[in-house]
């Protein structure tokens, strides 16, 4: 098998591709080669040991994976060889070959490409969750989405629109504004990349001005640092702001404002959510399966890297100069 390692912390540059022997599932475990895997945040900081989870090295990076069963262990009653599945890792994707437990993997329909799986469930299981369960978000609502040109934004918009909600993309450039049109966003705004005093409150009124005057009902926080403050102050009464991740800093909020507007600020963890709500996590993807198959959500996928070019897709990730999402094929057929 080959894989690409993480040996020292540091940038994608440290990434090493290395060849070991193919591994072999244990009992209660499935072996599956790898066709497809999808390129997330996390792995920008997982290698430099900046992430909440610190895998022991060398590891390979890559959490979410497709492909393709090739054995079993002992025990294992739920899948077979020649099954297609996608999974989340945690880590070790980038790799042709990978054993898992069971539980970790999702069966995927037979006419779903290998490219796509390996960019769904990550995206679409965060941005439905934050929707669906955090928000509670209702037909008719309006929804700002920052960073709304990546792999959970360019999701949520997806999502959001197929749940009758308006939706406004808020990113940094005029082609993620487009990018994001084409995805079905109703408006755009371009936001600075520096935000004085004076820059805030102009960000913050104009997407109350975009939301009709009263401001939003939902945002859905995927930047964080200076921007966190005007989206919040943009939120109609009652609205609610979801906290998804923090690509430009961790910020601090003024409490008085979730006062003064009724709000509520609302933690999203969807990983931890799957392990401690099954149910939950199994039902929303069904759901997220059933709106694949009719068309009102499909992975964006804007760059496809080979196994041996992954650092550069990192690298692509990192720089946030992604749209939709990014995949690294293992050149298995």
């Amino acid at each position: 098998m080959q894989t690409l390692l993480s040996v020292k912390p540091g940038g994608p540059e440290t990434l090493e591709l290395t060849t070991l022997p193919d591994p072999v599932p244990k009992a209660g475990e499935i072996l599956v080669r790898i066709h497809a895997g999808g390129v997330n945040f996390p792995d920008t900081l997982m290698i430099r040991d900046l992430y909440q989870m610190k895998p022991p090295r060398p590891f390979a990076p890559g959490g979410e994976i497709a492909g393709e069963i090739t054995s079993v262990g002992k025990d294992v009653v739920d899948f077979l060889p020649g099954d297609r599945v996608l999974a989340l890792t945690g880590h070790g994707g980038f790799a042709t070959h990978l054993t898992l437990k069971p539980a970790t993997a999702i069966k995927i329909p037979d006419d779903m490409p290998y490219e796509d799986a390996a960019c769904f469930i990550f995206t679409y299981g965060t941005s439905y969750h934050a929707l669906k369960d955090r928000a509670q978000l209702l037909s008719g609502e309006t929804v700002l989405v920052l960073g709304a040109s990546g792999g959970v934004g360019s999701a949520a918009i997806e999502l959001a629109k197929a749940m009758g909600t308006h939706v406004i993309a808020a990113v940094s450039s005029e082609e993620k504004a487009q990018f994001c049109k084409k995805v079905g966003a109703d408006k755009t705004l371009i936001y600075p990349r520096d935000l004085d005093r004076a820059a805030q409150k102009a960000l913050s009124a104009e997407i109350k001005s975009l939301a009709g005057g009263e401001g939003v009902d939902v945002v859905y926080d995927a930047v964080g640092g200076d921007y966190a403050e005007p989206a919040l102050r943009s939120l109609a009464w009652g609205g609610r702001y979801l906290v998804v991740g923090f690509p430009a800093g961790i910020p601090s909020i003024p409490l008085n404002l979730t006062l003064l507007k009724g709000c509520q600020i609302v933690g999203v963890f969807w990983g931890a959510s799957v392990f401690r709500d099954p149910k939950v996590h199994s039902q929303n993807v069904g759901e997220l399966f059933k709106m694949y198959r009719s068309g009102a959500i499909c992975p964006r996928i804007s760059a496809r890297f080979p196994l041996e070019r992954a650092a550069e897709a990192i690298t692509k990730m990192d720089q946030r100069k992604t749209l939709g999402k990014v995949v690294v094929t293992m050149g298995t057929k």
